[in-house]
């Protein structure tokens, strides 16, 4: 039984699923759409998933999954070894309220941030401007985010236990993105208080060590940071 994830480059929803394969130790394979192609809305790949997003993973020839929390439900399901969603009453709650919380207020922070870092040329606007404040601001709920994960990793190596989860999967390409954010932007990074994750946030960025220590993790980075390092 042949899986394939079809997402594209960076896309965080589908580096999910890349990782939550990861995590289970299970073979896979990718398949990249170029979004500046549009790709994602051609008729081959509308026909897989109508809505035109990623990610999506096939199995075989007949089997289509959309929606990356619903796959990863699956992947649970199908392959129960390694679990991602826990083993206890008590596990899944902690997992899935990381999980929750991540999609919604974490990865909201994120992309009030980093739409506005990766799209623009990484000069630092005017102390005082309107545009700086507003960046300030989206900067100071995520700054709120990366405390709470790394309150989480208090007392654990991992957001919801002793070994990586569902929760990780979803946090980790949000927090990777913020840490791709200082690599290319570093003035304007530096600016909003994200000159160095390690020095703010050392057991958040030990956790980023963990999971990159996991075997496999390095097939799930994006393809397009590989071809081009950062500046």
């Amino acid at each position: 039984m042949t899986l394939t994830v079809h997402t594209i480059s960076g896309a965080p929803r589908g580096w999910r699923i890349l990782l939550g394969l990861t995590f289970k130790g299970l073979d896979y394979n990718v398949r990249y759409l170029q979004a500046s192609a549009k790709e994602q809305r051609s008729p081959e790949f509308l026909a897989l998933n109508p809505r035109g997003k990623v990610p999506i993973l096939t199995i075989g020839d007949d089997v289509v999954l959309r929606e990356s929390l619903a796959i990863l439900t699956w992947l649970e399901r199908e392959y129960p070894e390694k679990p991602i969603f826990g083993e206890t009453p008590e596990e899944a709650t902690r997992i899935w309220q990381s999980t929750s919380e991540s999609c919604h207020y974490l990865r909201d922070a994120i992309h009030n941030v980093l739409s506005n870092v990766f799209g623009s040329d990484g000069s630092v606007p005017a102390e005082g401007s309107h545009e700086m404040n507003a960046l300030l601001d989206a900067a100071a709920s995520l700054h709120a985010e990366c405390q709470a994960l790394e309150d989480l990793l208090a007392d654990h190596p991992f957001l919801a236990g002793d070994r990586p989860s569902a929760a990780d999967a979803v946090a980790f390409p949000e927090i990777r993105l913020v840490q791709r954010g200082i690599e290319i932007r570093q003035a304007l990074m530096s600016a909003l208080g994200f000159a160095n994750l390690p020095f703010s946030y050392p057991k958040l960025a030990a956790w980023m060590d963990r999971i990159a220590a996991v075997p496999g993790f390095e097939k799930t980075l994006p393809i397009h940071w590989k071809a081009q390092p950062a500046a």
